[in-house]
């Protein structure tokens, strides 16, 4: 798969690195050449910077791995509002959280319907925001994989989204379309104050066994 990033921080970089050695093509662009051609050095071989002009050419996958503030800018380069990316899958890594209180910066709706507005007529799948760059790949037993909650209204973007995450070692649960993103992103709120209280975030939530949940309950009815 062609694995067009958007971005060209420390998650762009983890991401495409995971993804290049899964055997993907990777193109790489931002909106300062120098930062694009330094992240797809850090890739790797298999990474290559490209103009922003070019850039929805060169991808089947586009990954938006941009600061909430350099959203907007990000894919008006790309030629997003103008349909550049119109019917590619999107996939929309945003944190949109202010870091120091963990609210969420847009005061309604969602980062990832701001790209869909953005990127008129691509499909966007909301994921791989919770989770920092170090995190990937992951390669532990299968069982303790993380789970990467996404987002999205088109059934096959979520599958090529799904694909993606598997390559970098984790598992795919989908919650819903992208009128709930706005949830999953908050998510991410929760996890930062969770930190900053001192505590681990794996532990402020229920330990639920689905399997064993589906039992108990076939038991009840």
């Amino acid at each position: 798969m062609n694995v067009g990033i958007l971005g060209t921080g420390d998650l762009a970089v983890a991401l495409g690195r995971a993804w290049a050695t899964a055997g993907h093509s990777l193109s790489v662009t931002g909106r300062n050449a120098l930062h694009a051609g330094q992240a797809a050095d850090q890739i790797g071989h298999t990474a290559k910077t490209v103009d922003p002009a070019d850039f929805a050419t060169q991808a089947d996958v586009v990954v938006v791995a941009v600061s909430w503030e350099g959203l907007e800018t990000g894919l008006s380069l790309v030629g997003g509002p103008q349909g550049a990316l119109a019917g590619k899958t999107v996939l929309d890594c945003t944190n949109a959280v202010d870091y120091q209180t963990g609210e969420l910066k847009p005061a309604t709706g969602s980062a990832a319907e701001r790209v869909a507005r953005a990127a008129a007529g691509a499909h966007v799948v909301k994921a791989l925001h919770l989770f920092a760059g170090a995190s990937w790949p992951y390669a532990g037993p299968r069982d303790s994989a993380p789970v990467v909650a996404v987002c999205g209204d088109e059934p096959s973007a979520l599958d090529r989204a799904a694909a993606l995450i598997r390559d970098l070692g984790g598992q795919t649960a989908v919650i819903g379309g992208l009128d709930g993103s706005r949830q999953l992103e908050e998510a991410a709120g929760f996890v930062m104050r969770v930190v900053a209280a001192g505590h681990n975030p794996r532990l402020a939530v229920p330990d639920v066994d689905p399997v064993a949940l589906r039992a108990a309950q076939a038991v009840t009815d």
